[in-house]
């Protein structure tokens, strides 16, 4: 028997999970595991139920993990592994990946990848990484600036900076008065110094304008790849480092991906141990970094090999992602985020009052409360 698996189409998505797919069907009548893939905008417009009909395994990120439960899509963990081995891979997972896959006293997911917002410089024309937004401002009158605003990015944007302040996300009021506040200030600044068209970017696009052009200097808050760290992949380096954020503040948003069995899949013992291998100290050190993949695994960060061959990529973030934020995650999160980022696009674009800006938002969040099914983040709905 075959199982079928899904993940994302970049090379950090599925290159590592082939190699592995790879080596285990060696020597196999029929391979153990098959995995697909599909871009990965497709997991955000086709609706999770279907993918998790037609597929064994998925490789998800964790906003989902709401409505996946709602719509009972996959199998709770602890039907399938021991509870010392999910708390040893929690221990060994970096900052919140493993906690962003534990839903409602259950966990849904095994943390594969992680990604988190951090800060992209060409350091050849911007030295020192900016400490403060003030510094931020300042690099964006003699340096192209960019924010990344595309799609979901710009109200994650606005979640990180206000995290970063010391401010709250989520709950009734989904962000603080005054951090919020400030934060659209700043980011109308920046719009308005911005790289024309900079704004459509997703985060792959601001970084190779970055890597392969001189349209963009800096970007102070987007998801790291790590390819774009090392000598070769372009022809300019970028050299990612933490978040702005004050004592006591919150790393940029945490992204990544999991791996999750759906309710279709009858997991065989041999398919258990090879998921199981994919968090293995071997497989997070040697073989995701080696495919493109950035490992869940706090020792794969803190190796000085990884490290060495990547730029100090790892090194460099460590902080950020050990203090990332979590968003929401409940039933409905993926629609407000969606109708969230495109008001504040057009309300930076107008110059709206912040004010203005952050009431509307307020709106959007709570209809999307009111209507979730089951958990919320904060409280039982």
């Amino acid at each position: 028997m075959t199982f079928i698996g899904l993940t994302w189409d970049h090379p950090r998505g599925y290159n590592a999970l082939a190699e592995t797919a790879r080596r285990i069907n060696v020597g196999r009548g029929d391979a153990l595991i098959q995995w697909n893939k599909q871009p990965l905008e497709g997991f955000e417009s086709a609706p999770i139920r279907e993918l998790a009909d037609r597929n064994d395994l998925l490789v998800m990120d964790h906003p989902h993990i709401g409505e996946a439960v709602a719509e009972g899509c996959f199998r709770p963990l602890e039907e399938l592994y021991s509870e010392e081995q999910l708390q040893a891979w929690r221990g060994a997972s970096i900052g919140p990946s493993a906690t962003s896959y534990h839903w409602d006293g259950k966990t849904w997911a095994l943390p594969l990848d992680v990604a988190t917002q951090v800060m992209a410089r060409r350091g050849d024309r911007i030295g020192e990484a900016p400490k403060t937004w003030g510094e931020v401002l300042d690099a964006a009158k003699r340096q192209p600036v960019a924010q990344s605003l595309a799609g979901p990015h710009a109200v994650l944007s606005l979640m990180s900076m206000v995290a970063g302040a010391g401010g709250t996300v989520g709950g009734e009021g989904l962000l603080s008065d005054e951090e919020a506040t400030g934060a659209l200030e700043t980011m109308q600044r920046l719009y308005a110094y911005r790289p024309k068209g900079s704004e459509a970017l997703n985060p792959i696009g601001l970084l190779e304008a970055m890597a392969r052009a001189e349209d963009i200097a800096l970007v102070p808050l987007v998801f790291g790849y790590v390819t774009y760290a090392a000598s070769g992949h372009a022809p300019h380096v970028v050299h990612f480092s933490d978040t702005i954020r004050c004592a006591g503040g919150v790393g940029g948003v945490i992204g990544g991906t999991g791996i999750a069995f759906t309710r279709r899949c009858r997991p065989t013992p041999e398919l258990l141990d090879h998921i199981a291998s994919l968090l293995s100290a071997e497989t997070q050190i040697e073989t995701f970094p080696a495919f493109g993949g950035q490992p869940s695994a706090r020792a794969a960060w803190q190796s000085l090999p990884v490290n060495r061959h990547w730029g100090d990529f790892y090194r460099d973030t460590l902080a950020t992602a050990e203090a990332a934020l979590l968003r929401p995650r409940f039933d409905g999160y993926i629609a407000f985020q969606a109708a969230a980022a495109d008001h504040i696009r057009a309300a930076l674009e107008r110059r709206e009052d912040p004010a203005t800006t952050l009431s509307v938002l307020r709106t959007l969040w709570r209809g999307a409360r009111q209507a979730a099914r089951g958990h919320l983040d904060d409280r039982k709905g």
